[in-house]
């Protein structure tokens, strides 16, 4: 084994990895403390899009679903 060879990291670890950081609808409605419906109000708005999909249901990075949460409600608090 080659040092080059013994740094690489192997393709299906990094494919595991991405598949673990997606959430689906519903899991991103519960960890941003908002409905279902709200997180698919924001794809139609465009506030977040769809990192990928499951059969017919979307998958969201939650990084992504917590940073139109928080723009959501700045916009909100600013609202006079």
């Amino acid at each position: 084994m080659t040092a080059a060879s013994a740094t690489r990291t192997p393709r299906t670890t990094t494919r595991y990895a991405v598949a673990a950081a997606l959430v689906t609808t519903a899991m991103a409605a519960e960890e941003a403390a908002v409905a279902p419906d709200t997180i698919r109000k924001w794809v139609q708005l465009g506030h977040i899009a769809p990192a990928g999909r499951s059969g017919r249901s979307h998958l969201f990075h939650l990084a992504d679903v917590f940073a139109a949460e928080r723009a959501t409600r700045r916009a909100h608090e600013l609202r006079p």
